[in-house]
């Protein structure tokens, strides 16, 4: 009967390993996607004749997925760095890719690409060329861009205000940033006005208040007869960067002059909301989590934490037995940082014997 008894005991127990495995099996299916950068949306195209190849339609399409994503996800001045990537090496970062819509028109052969890129290749191929990539996060920010001409000192916000009008006409489909523009207020017009004089060291709460976005960019122009000088107040994930440019022997009126301007002031924001978004793949903290194995909502929440979560170069599952599942985590950031992301994952953690444990 004890031997009956054991026997029931140990079935219980492989039953329950068996299933647990299968559902960290299916989780880690469902939410693969995490570890991956996708590039959507990208059409290749070529003229259809007798020398067509659609496998060099296809490579092109790739160099172009690439090229997005590279924009997207490191600064300009790293860019620079990165050229005449070998379509072998950039096929291996690959996971996959499909094409739709394809069709013929008018003899040129037309489709949509999109492809998946192994995140922890991507990450490595940069860290190889001294290259911190940032998160790929798209955010939304309010601009306020003044216009101010110096030869009279007249303030435009809205009216006459080339910048106010056209900022939102040139986008790229790499850019992370979403630019909403105030709406039309003669108040905030006349405030302004009123500290033309101080208007660098003006306090734009009030105005900012009025919108729901935490995210903002003072963008003050100030144009002269051939030349244009801005300063940016640039508030992004609460951090005030204040940057000046000048552009010399320029008009603003003139399409190719104001695009210049505009395209380096995107570039400029651009850059440092990366920077602020930064992963340092140099960092490689060592984690360990135990988390009660009954607590089996718990485990699917901590692993779409882990998966979510772009810091997280990588888990696994160390050991585990009837009582307790511990994970090895490598981060690439500070502790801090890590307690941060999981708060926001509304997860807790607290230290017991030299080990994260999730409460």
């Amino acid at each position: 009967m004890q031997i009956i008894n054991k026997f029931f005991k140990l079935l219980n127990v492989y039953i329950y390993f068996i299933l647990f495995s299968l559902l960290i099996v299916f989780f880690s299916t469902t939410y693969s996607n995490a570890n991956a950068f996708k590039v959507s949306n990208i059409e290749i195209s070529s003229p259809f004749e007798l020398n067509f190849e659609k496998n060099n339609v296809i490579d092109k399409g790739f160099q172009t997925s690439f090229s997005d994503l590279i924009s997207m996800i490191i600064t300009s001045g790293d860019r620079i760095k990165i050229k005449n990537v070998p379509i072998k090496e950039l096929k291996g970062m690959i996971d996959s890719f499909t094409i739709s819509d394809e069709k013929f028109i008018n003899n040129e052969y037309f489709a949509n690409l999109e492809t998946t890129f192994n995140k922890k290749k991507i990450l490595k191929f940069l860290e190889n060329k001294n290259i911190f990539p940032s998160i790929p996060q798209r955010n939304k920010v309010l601009l306020f861009p003044i216009l101010i001409e110096t030869k009279n000192n007249n303030i435009y916000l809205f009216n006459n205000n080339i910048f106010y009008d056209k900022w939102n006409e040139q986008k790229n489909s790499y850019d992370l940033l979403d630019y909403l523009l105030p709406s039309e207020d003669i108040e905030d017009l006349v405030e302004l006005q009123k500290t033309s004089k101080d208007i660098e060291t003006y306090d734009f709460s009030n105005l900012i208040n009025k919108y729901d976005i935490k995210d903002n960019i003072i963008l003050i122009i100030y144009k002269e007869s051939n030349s244009v000088r801005t300063l940016s107040k640039i508030n992004l994930k609460n951090t005030l960067k204040i940057k000046n440019k000048n552009y010399s022997k320029i008009d603003i009126l003139n399409n190719n002059d104001f695009s210049n301007i505009v395209k380096s002031l995107k570039q400029l924001y651009e850059d440092q909301w990366k920077k602020n978004n930064e992963i340092n793949t140099s960092i490689k903290l060592p984690i360990t989590i135990s988390i009660n194995s009954k607590k089996t909502k718990k485990i699917i929440e901590l692993e779409q934490a882990l998966y979510s979560i772009d810091l997280v170069s990588d888990f696994s599952i160390l050991n585990f037995n009837s009582e307790s599942i511990q994970y090895k985590i490598t981060y690439n950031g500070t502790p801090n940082i890590f307690l941060n992301d999981m708060r926001e994952k509304n997860l807790e953690l607290e230290m017991k014997n030299n080990m994260w444990t999730l409460k």
